[in-house]
């Protein structure tokens, strides 16, 4: 259920003059889906658990297009130049991989929830979907906790110090809350283990309460996002982001200004020069006055 949490400078979230309010849009979407999440895991522990698990399928789907935006958004700002990640190796580990792999996370565990509702809607086939549900259940938040390592592990060397102090306000609470959703995860999966419930029964309490817990850190974790967010953007220009790494930043701005790369340049220079031509001098012409005085 995480996002990814970059402070880049490359970043394109919309067009022109859309692009800032497109970012707030993004933050503001994962934060409500937070909200959504937490009041879904709660409906669970109501008389009408089913509204919870519609919640959930609409928290899940809310999260999917976000991590995908934000995808979008850093292929944009890079222009899609996948080969600018043979220089920048956090490009293709955090910027592309974290909102890949919590985009399949996420889908993972909208599919698990789906086939419960559907299992329980139909009351049929119980063992056809239910299996395949409670192992969805544990293998989408195994990789929110594979994304959330990546997305805690970028490197700043030129971002300003406030900037990674929000970093890391947005990196714990969303490795903590995929850490509790795993363990929430392989919790019922055990005391489901050799079991006969069926339907929502399959959920326990400790999945819920401990998915409450999760939700809440998610919430704090965007929340943080948000104010920072509206951080770099109100303080743009006054405040240092990481660039890209290895020339690729240089490499993808004489691109854009239709320069030759510097590699290019020094190949260019390196070239043997052509070979000199002998130029043979023209005799210059006798003035008319020194014919005269010649004949004489």
């Amino acid at each position: 259920m995480v996002k990814l949490a970059s402070a880049r400078d490359f970043r394109t979230y919309g067009p022109g003059f859309y692009r800032n309010r497109y970012e707030y849009i993004n933050a503001g979407l994962y934060l409500f889906a937070t909200v959504v999440l937490a009041c879904g895991f709660v409906a669970q522990l109501s008389s009408e658990p089913r509204s919870g698990l519609v919640l959930l399928l609409l928290a899940f789907a809310l999260i999917i297009v976000v991590n995908v935006h934000d995808l979008l958004g850093h292929l944009a700002g890079i222009e899609f130049r996948f080969s600018l990640t043979e220089f920048d190796l956090q490009l293709a580990f955090v910027e592309f991989a974290v909102p890949a792999i919590q985009s399949l996370g996420s889908l993972v565990s909208f599919l698990g929830i789906l086939f419960l509702f559907i299992q329980e809607e139909k009351k049929y086939g119980y063992c056809k979907l239910e299996k395949h549900a409670l192992n969805m259940l544990v293998a989408g938040p195994v990789l929110w906790v594979l994304g959330s390592i990546q997305n805690s592990c970028q490197i700043y060397e030129r971002a300003d110090g406030h900037v990674q102090i929000l970093q890391q306000g947005v990196y714990i609470p969303f490795l903590m809350a995929s850490l509790s959703f795993m363990l929430s995860a392989l919790l019922n999966y055990h005391e489901q283990y050799g079991q006969f419930h069926h339907g929502l029964r399959l959920l326990g309490k400790t999945w819920i309460w401990l998915g409450i817990i999760g939700s809440m850190l998610l919430f704090i974790g965007g929340l943080v996002n948000v104010v920072k967010v509206f951080k770099m953007e109100q303080l743009d220009g006054l405040i240092r982001l990481e660039k890209l790494r290895g020339g690729a930043h240089e490499l993808l701005m004489n691109e854009r200004e239709g320069q030759l790369p510097l590699i290019l340049e020094d190949q260019m220079r390196t070239k043997p020069q052509a070979q000199d031509t002998i130029v043979v001098p023209r005799p210059s012409p006798t003035p008319y006055k020194d014919v005269l005085l010649g004949n004489t």
